[in-house]
């Protein structure tokens, strides 16, 4: 939905595709000690998010994305490689 905000966090051994179906997407993203930077998405564009890359998305319009992951981050492992930002991109 419009102004929805995702992630806020990163991955020490999963990277992570995001691809916009439909809508449009402010793909934020950081890697250590550099300054934040931010990408918009519009459908059929594809981002990278490799492991220790801090990223956030936040939706400009109604939104339809896919993510697609390697590591492991998947079934009820999901939460054990995903690390919470203290302070927020977004």
């Amino acid at each position: 939905n419009k102004n929805s905000v995702r992630a806020n966090h990163f991955h020490k051994k999963t990277y992570q595709w995001n691809y916009l179906l439909s809508g449009e997407i402010s793909y934020y993203y950081k890697k250590k000690k550099t300054k934040k930077k931010f990408v918009t998405m519009k459908p059929g564009d594809l981002v990278l998010s490799p492991p220790n890359e801090e990223h956030a998305l936040k939706a400009k319009k109604k939104s339809l994305l896919l993510v697609l992951t390697k590591g492991p981050r998947g079934g009820k492992e999901y939460e054990s490689d995903t690390f919470r930002l203290k302070k927020a991109l977004i």
